[in-house]
């Protein structure tokens, strides 16, 4: 689906500051949101909003539908009554720079236990009537969701593949009864998502009223301990008697890893998932529009075809490519839904199967600045800005890169000097806005420059280094960052490459 002509920001809400050790959806989302409108960007984009699990990576969360609890503003539930002022005073010395998840859990979740707590003795009728209709509006997954993490909770973590037997196998009569000994833990976790996507419709709403609209992201794939495989085993391609998968997902040797990246999510079976209409996969779709505006899917390479690893390996080297159903899945989506305003990432191995996929759908593709600039082969002169066609996204990088700052640095001085060409400049001192004025100037018709670009921070700031299991995903920015003169030369760019709401009303 062809877009209108804008430009956006990359920040995951964990990254932005606040006192609570991770970035939440209180005020700083809101003064964010300020930011993008005064310096005429009209996209923010995030990443996947789940609970995090292994690797506190939100590519890897316990549901593909729940919202991660640890966004939830204490600042916002002290103003509606829900907590006191002494709760949220004095916490503890909390690093600003990035995220600690573990004392940033510990410093919250007492927080949310009492705000819980006390929904529940003092709610007025009108805001349970609120909670029953969340309940009962959401009850495709959100049952399931809160059993599972009640039952983690009394298994101490364990993955539920190492439950007692009835109840990985969800036995009918194991689910009745953890339900009834588990009501009150159940209560609770039903009420952080009541609150979660309480404060995530108010934001997106300040974010619509300003003409911000929020790209989501759907990770193709769900983490093997996750209420999405133990409540729909059939899904995926699994051990029936352990539980475990028999394909883990990943992708073969790229860019990124010389021996690709072992996921280890299960993959999909996609004969019953066709069988059953795609019916799990359309309430994703349907759950997820219902709080952003667009949506970005994660490795859509994956739906024409994936790499498939047995159960065993220790890398994706030995791995191989099995069909999916991708023209039929998009087909009873379109059907179903409509013609929704997806964005595919279609970088790594693409075929021109996976390229017919995507513009049989008419949906834009991404470009990757970063990944134009190399030894010069074809495959990289298709990210050059003279390669595009306008129904694209292009960005400078993305969560998976480094820094434009970073990538340069580390850049032989002979790529260096050919970046350096190519832009038209002579001095690096200012590598990364030059690289926002080509992903501005192109004819992509949508352009995402992460943060830390805009900030030109160096390399420890990325967000994400793919194939490394600990130290990802806490990067913060501070409070001080977004000064009126990063706002107004960030406008100025826009302006200039008519990416700004105001130019396309008076051009129109």
């Amino acid at each position: 689906m062809p877009f209108m002509r804008a430009s956006g920001v990359l920040l995951h809400p964990t990254s932005l500051p606040s006192q609570f050790g991770i970035g939440d959806l209180g005020l700083e989302a809101y003064r964010f949101i300020d930011f993008l409108t005064d310096s005429g960007q009209q996209l923010w984009q995030i990443l996947p909003l789940g609970p995090a699990g292994k690797g506190n990576s939100p590519y890897a969360s316990y549901s593909a539908m729940a919202g991660n609890p640890l966004l939830i503003s204490p600042d916002l539930l002290e103003k509606k009554g829900l907590l006191e002022k002494a709760h949220l005073a004095h916490l503890p010395e909390l690093n600003a720079e990035t995220v600690d998840f573990e004392q940033a859990i510990s410093t919250k979740i007492p927080m949310l236990r009492k705000a819980c707590s006390n929904f529940e003795a003092n709610a007025t009728s009108f805001e349970r009537q609120e909670f029953s209709e969340f309940c009962d509006r959401n009850a495709y997954w959100l049952d399931d969701y809160a059993l599972f993490m009640a039952l983690k909770d009394v298994h101490q973590g364990a993955s539920w593949n190492h439950w007692e037997l009835a109840i990985a196998q969800r036995q009918p009569d194991a689910i009745e009864q953890w339900q009834q000994r588990l009501s009150q833990d159940t209560f609770y976790y039903k009420y952080l998502q009541f609150e979660f996507f309480q404060q995530w419709s108010e934001l997106k709403r300040y974010a619509n009223q300003r003409s911000i609209q929020i790209i989501g992201d759907i990770a193709i794939y769900v983490a093997h301990d996750s209420a999405d495989v133990w409540a729909h085993p059939e899904n995926f391609c699994l051990n029936r008697e352990t539980g475990e998968p028999t394909l883990m997902a990943g992708t073969p040797p790229d860019y990124f890893s010389a021996t690709g990246q072992l996921w280890g999510n299960p993959v999909y079976n996609w004969e019953n998932l066709q069988r059953e209409n795609f019916e799990w996969w359309l309430q994703r779709f349907r759950s997820i529009l219902n709080y952003v505006d667009l949506i970005r899917i994660d490795h859509f390479r994956g739906f024409e075809a994936f790499w498939a690893v047995k159960q065993g390996e220790t890398t994706a080297m030995n791995g191989e490519w099995i069909e999916a159903p991708g023209e039929a899945f998009f087909k009873a989506l379109n059907d179903k839904l409509g013609h929704l305003p997806i964005i595919a990432e279609d970088l790594g191995t693409i075929t021109p199967e996976v390229e017919a996929l995507r513009d049989r759908f008419e949906l834009p593709g991404m470009k990757i600045l970063q990944f134009a600039f190399g030894d010069g082969t074809q495959v990289e002169k298709r990210f050059l800005p003279f390669s595009y066609p306008r129904n694209c996204v292009v960005y400078t990088g993305t969560h998976d890169n480094d820094t434009t700052v970073g990538w340069f640095n580390q850049l032989s001085e002979q790529a260096r000097e050919a970046v350096r060409f190519y832009l038209g400049c002579t001095s690096s001192e200012e590598i990364h806005w030059n690289l926002i004025r080509l992903a501005q100037s192109s004819v992509a018709d949508r352009a995402i420059t992460p943060l830390q670009d805009i900030l030109g921070l160096g390399t420890n700031s990325r967000m994400n280094f793919p194939g490394k299991a600990v130290g990802n995903w806490g990067w913060r920015y501070q409070l001080s960052a977004l000064t009126p003169q990063l706002r107004d030369r960030l406008k100025a760019i826009t302006e200039t490459y008519g990416r700004t709401p105001i130019l396309q009303t008076s051009e129109s």
